[in-house]
Parts: C-alpha cells; structure tokens; sequence
C-alpha cells in the first residue's frame, strides 16, 4: 500500500514560481510517480512523471521547459518545481504512483492517488 500527501499549492501571480512536493509511504522503488492536474469542467490532464529507480522524467507539452520534477530518495519525495507560471496552469494538482512500465502519461494506469492541491494564478 502506498499513501501519498500532496503539499505546496497557493495562490500566486503569472510568472510566479510554485514547488509542490508529494511525501510517499510505502515501497516505491520500483514505483513511478506522476504529477496530474485537473481544471474545472476539463478532463484530468498528464503534467510530469518520475521513475524512482532511474529517475527518468517525463513532460505534458503545455509544461515543457517551465515545470521540473525532481526526487529525493532519502525523504521519499517527490518534487514539481513550477516557473514562469500561467493562468491556465490553474488546476488541482495531483499526485499519483504505480509500477514502471508503459502508459506513465495516462492517469487510468496510475494506482495510488494523493488528495490535491490547489494551484491558482492570477493575472
């Protein structure tokens, strides 16, 4: 079983910087874990994903070269560090876990869910 506790969201202004940080319990190492956010009225939409062994990384198009994910193996986290932030990045912002393997950008495919966090940016 793994539990995962989202933390870092708030309300900032575009072109603000925002880091979320996602705590997991559990074993996880041959986990991948994945950011996933989800505006109101919209479909659940795939923002970044990790793999804890090899630390491969993996982007949605619309965050390419503003959002990094990062982790730290000793604290068992997971980092999405958020530059150069736009109104539309407004969303809840998930974090979610399951095994290596294919589909990591498909949130059907994810396991284990955190609660949310709110990222709102204002002009």
């Amino acid at each position: 079983q793994v539990q995962l506790v989202e933390s870092g969201g708030g309300l900032v202004q575009a072109g603000d910087s925002l880091r979320l940080s996602c705590a997991a319990s559990g074993r996880t190492f041959s986990f991948a874990m994945g950011w996933f956010r989800q505006a109101p009225g919209k479909e659940r939409e795939f923002v970044s994903a990790i793999t804890w062994r090899d630390g491969i990384t993996y982007y949605g198009d619309s965050v390419k070269g503003r959002f990094t994910i990062s982790k730290d193996n000793v604290k068992n986290t997971v980092f999405l560090q958020m530059k150069s932030l736009k109104p539309e990045d407004t969303a809840v912002y998930y974090c979610a876990a399951r095994r290596n393997g294919l589909g990591l950008t498909r949130a059907e495919t994810y396991d284990y869910w955190g609660q949310g966090t709110q990222v709102t940016v204002s002009l």
